[in-house]
C-alpha cells in the first residue's frame, strides 16, 4: 500500500505536472510557492483527498497549513482518519 505522501505526489504529478518529472516536489515544498497548484487546483486536490481517504475537508480546514505540501497533507490525513476512527469506537 502506498503512503499518503506517495499517493498524493503521484496524483499531483499526473494531474498538475502532466506527468513531468516531479523531483521538485519534496515533502516540505510549498505547492503554491512552486506554482504547482493554484486556487482551482486546491479544490481538485481536496476532492481527490476526500474520495481517496473517505474524509470531509471542512471550509475552515482549507488552509495552507493543511494542504500546501506533502508533509502538511500527510499530517492532515492522519488527524482526520484518527478522528474518524476515534468517533467510530466511542
Amino acid at each position: 500500500m502506498k503512503s499518503v505522501r506517495d499517493h498524493v505526489k503521484e496524483y499531483i504529478s499526473e494531474n498538475f505536472l502532466m506527468g513531468l518529472k516531479d523531483s521538485a516536489i519534496t515533502d516540505d515544498a510549498s505547492f503554491l510557492d512552486l506554482g504547482i497548484i493554484d486556487s482551482t487546483g486546491v479544490i481538485e486536490l481536496i476532492a481527490f483527498l476526500e474520495e481517496s481517504y473517505g474524509i470531509r475537508v471542512e471550509d475552515a480546514e482549507m488552509v495552507p497549513d493543511n494542504l500546501d505540501s506533502l508533509d502538511a497533507i500527510d499530517r492532515f490525513i492522519a488527524r482526520k482518519t484518527f478522528a474518524r476512527a476515534s468517533s467510530m469506537t466511542a
